[in-house]
């Protein structure tokens, strides 16, 4: 198989799958520029952007909240509740780094890439594939709760009913 011909069919996946959003075909055919084109075109603008920290601070900001909340949207008017899940423990995840990234953005500026990670852990938390939100909850989230809410429960003093 040559070159041309793997790229043809990853194009070809790709367009399947954006397939998918009636939005992108009526923007398609308003600009005559495939799909597959527009989405992949726009996904290396924002990489460059944040390879370079060229308003990185913003669109790490924008995928972290704005395609998650497309997506809670679906989820929420979907009859599974599968999808239900996987957005509430995202934005639970989510919510948690983003207050320890507020308290810490000072320093974190300071280290290259640091916008790059952020929008790989991002990526890797909203992806269904990786289940990213699912793995940072059990493994940190969660045992960091349990021991929280135990040391409350004791230390808070037993009040007999009267």
């Amino acid at each position: 198989m040559s070159t041309q011909d793997k790229f043809n069919h990853f194009i070809a996946q790709i367009d399947k799958e954006l397939s998918k959003y009636p939005a992108l075909s009526k923007l398609e055919q308003k600009l005559q520029v495939p799909k597959a084109y527009g989405v992949l075109a726009l996904g290396g603008l924002f990489s460059i952007f944040i390879f370079f920290n060229l308003f990185a601070g913003f669109l790490t900001n924008a995928l972290g909240y704005g395609l998650p909340a497309y997506f809670s949207i679906q989820a929420l008017e979907s009859p599974s509740s599968g999808d239900d899940v996987q957005w509430l423990t995202y934005w639970t995840v989510f919510g948690f780094f983003t207050i320890i990234e507020n308290f810490s953005d000072l320093i974190l500026f300071w280290f290259p890439f640091y916008y790059t990670f952020k929008c790989i852990f991002i990526v890797w938390l909203m992806l269904p594939q990786t289940r990213g939100a699912q793995t940072m909850y059990q493994k940190a989230l969660k045992p960091l709760v349990a021991r929280t809410s135990s040391k409350k429960s004791s230390a808070a003093p037993e009040t007999a009913p009267q």
